[in-house]
C-alpha cells in the first residue's frame, strides 16, 4: 500500500477504518522530512498490514495543532485510535522498524482502560 495523504476532512475515516497507523508530519522546505519520507517509503513496504500516513503541515495546520506537533518532522503511531507513539525527528529505518513491532504486539485493551483511569483522575 503506498503512503496515504492524510487530510483534515479524510483523517477520521482512515483512523477508524484501520488498526494499526504511521503517521509522518512534515513540510516541503524541511531537509529532514524528505530524508524521513525516503525511510517511509522502503520500511512501508515491509509492512502491507499497516497504514502510512502523511499530514504535510503547511496544508493541514489543524491536524498539525490537535496532535501537538511542535517540530518536524514528527511520526506519530496509533494503534486501535490511540496514540501509543509520537516522537519530533527522524527515525533510523531500524529504529522505524522496531517501533512498529513493538505498536503490533501492544495489547490496546490494556492502554485505553489506563487512558479511562487517567482521565477519572
Amino acid at each position: 500500500m503506498a503512503i496515504m495523504e492524510l487530510t483534515q476532512s479524510n483523517f477520521d475515516n482512515v483512523v477508524s477504518q484501520h488498526d494499526l497507523i504511521i503517521i509522518d508530519f512534515w513540510a516541503n522546505w524541511c531537509a529532514p522530512c524528505l530524508t524521513f519520507t525516503k525511510i517511509i517509503e522502503e520500511v512501508e513496504k515491509d509492512y502491507p498490514e499497516v497504514v502510512f500516513g502523511s499530514v504535510n503541515i503547511e496544508k493541514e495546520k489543524r491536524l498539525a495543532e490537535e496532535f501537538n506537533v511542535k517540530s518536524i518532522p514528527a511520526v506519530m503511531i496509533l494503534r486501535d485510535r490511540v496514540v501509543v507513539f509520537a516522537e519530533s525527528g527522524a527515525l533510523p529505518r531500524e529504529g522505524l522498524r522496531e517501533l512498529i513491532e513493538k505498536a503490533k504486539d501492544l495489547n490496546t485493551d490494556i492502554l485505553r482502560e489506563a487512558q479511562k483511569q487517567k482521565a477519572r483522575e
